[in-house]
């Protein structure tokens, strides 16, 4: 008989695994997906269409708070853990939970789940979500173009809506993300490939999505996705990691599983951090993973006008993930409103209505700034409407993204950019042209 299993997941490595290991696996029956951190995303169905012949009527996806009644109703045998950016403990946990109910709990690794390109593969991921992989990304991306290469990058899936609509999805313009109906996260991770001229691939399969890019790319990018490891077969992985979570590198799942398998690591932030926990992460890494290159580096902020930040009481809004996920008190914003000379950093959670509320209480380490959180319109409405109702003189923005696209801010405004700047030698362009070559 089939082994009945249960997926753990948010809508991304959960799918993967599915797709790369279980969908057409008859020794295996998946009973139901859970759903985690991602609000809403529960109560769907995995369609037929992308579950494969031996599920013709798709998969339950349920809520992860039902995972035990699940186990017992269907007897349960084997219990998949596949979210990412946990404590160990708290993966523990959960095993220990499943085990009590009887059943098995399995954690993948790369050898069943990742999918081995034609074309090279850099891969992008991080020791914590908000560490600072988007940028390290971008630059990556602009390196690899001025040594000849044409790239893709490929998004760690978001597919928080219509399953098939979104199996393979290619974004080359704005328009694409209107018409792909983007969440804001989503927007946070397109919208600057976008801008810099580069094509950008997400969606549900990831087979698919690879032999789509491969036919216009002559290297794969790789653009992880909280702290997940890669879905292919990486060339050359470059991991992020975060001073200011020193020691994060030794008990976040699967950073860690990042950080022992990395041929790079860039140690960003290095000029906001304290010197000594920049020194602290520097031998961790090399205590874990001693063949790995290091590299240090900063992401400098910009703003179009500082002084419009000066003396002002601010609202900061910031990165969702890095905020929730990635547990951070502060980002980007928060910084320049400092260092611009903000009077007064106003509290959001008097004004905070509906779901946003409901992330402060979810999230309370998040403090006094306004994670950008629109998972859906009727979230991104209530964000806007949070925003709007605060009595802040100015709202600083600290997301990768221009907000105003999709939220109407009815006071003024200021947008944080910033990018990543390697610091001293080597740089991310020595071990990429030592890797690749300029292409011929």
């Amino acid at each position: 008989m089939p082994i009945k299993t249960v997926i753990m997941g948010a809508a991304g490595r959960d799918f993967h695994n599915f797709n790369t290991f279980f969908r057409g696996n008859k020794d295996y029956e998946v009973v139901a997906f859970t759903a985690a951190q991602i609000p809403d995303i529960e109560g769907r169905l995995y369609p037929p269409e992308l579950a494969g012949s031996l599920y013709p009527s798709g998969i339950p996806i349920r809520a992860e708070e039902e995972l035990l009644d699940l186990v017992k109703k269907h007897g349960v045998e084997q219990v998949v853990f596949s979210y990412s950016d946990v404590p160990h403990e708290y993966v523990m946990h959960k095993a220990s939970m499943v085990n009590a109910a009887g059943a098995d709990f399995r954690i993948m690794g790369t050898k069943n789940t990742q999918i081995k390109s034609n074309k090279p593969v850099v891969s992008i991921s991080a020791v914590r979500t908000g560490s600072g992989k988007s940028q390290t990304t971008r630059r990556v991306a602009a390196i690899l173009k001025e040594m000849g290469y044409k790239v893709a990058a490929i998004r760690h899936p978001m597919p928080y809506g219509n399953l098939i609509a979104q199996e393979v999805q290619r974004y080359a313009s704005y328009d694409d993300l209107d018409e792909y109906q983007c969440t804001i996260e989503e927007r946070e991770e397109y919208e600057p490939h976008i801008d810099n001229g580069v094509i950008i691939y997400a969606g549900v399969d990831y087979e698919k999505i690879i032999r789509k890019a491969e036919a216009e790319a002559d290297i794969i990018l790789w653009d992880g996705g909280n702290n997940d490891f890669p879905f292919y077969v990486p060339d050359y992985q470059i991991v992020i990691a975060d001073p200011h979570r020193a020691g994060h590198e030794t008990s976040y799942y699967p950073g860690e599983t990042n950080v022992r398998m990395a041929d790079c690591f860039v140690i960003n932030k290095v000029d906001t951090a304290d010197a000594e926990n920049v020194i602290k992460v520097r031998e961790s890494l090399r205590g874990l993973n001693p063949h790995a290159m290091q590299i240090e580096a900063a992401s400098p902020l910009f703003v179009d006008d500082p002084d419009a930040i000066f003396e002002k009481r601010v609202l900061v809004v910031e990165d969702g993930p890095t905020l929730t996920h990635g547990e951070m008190a502060y980002g980007a914003g928060y910084v320049a409103a400092r260092r611009f000379g903000a009077k007064e950093i106003v509290d959001p959670r008097p004004f905070a209505v509906g779901s946003i509320a409901k992330t402060f209480e979810k999230y309370p380490k998040t403090g006094p700034i306004l994670p950008a959180m629109g998972y859906g319109e009727k979230q991104t409405k209530e964000l806007e409407e949070t925003i709007n109702k605060s009595d802040a003189d100015l709202v600083v923005i600290g997301t990768p993204i221009d907000l105003s696209r999709v939220v109407k801010i009815n006071k003024p405004s200021q947008r944080v950019r910033y990018e990543l700047q390697e610091i001293g030698a080597p740089a991310l362009k020595d071990v990429l042209m030592k890797k690749f070559g300029v292409r011929k």
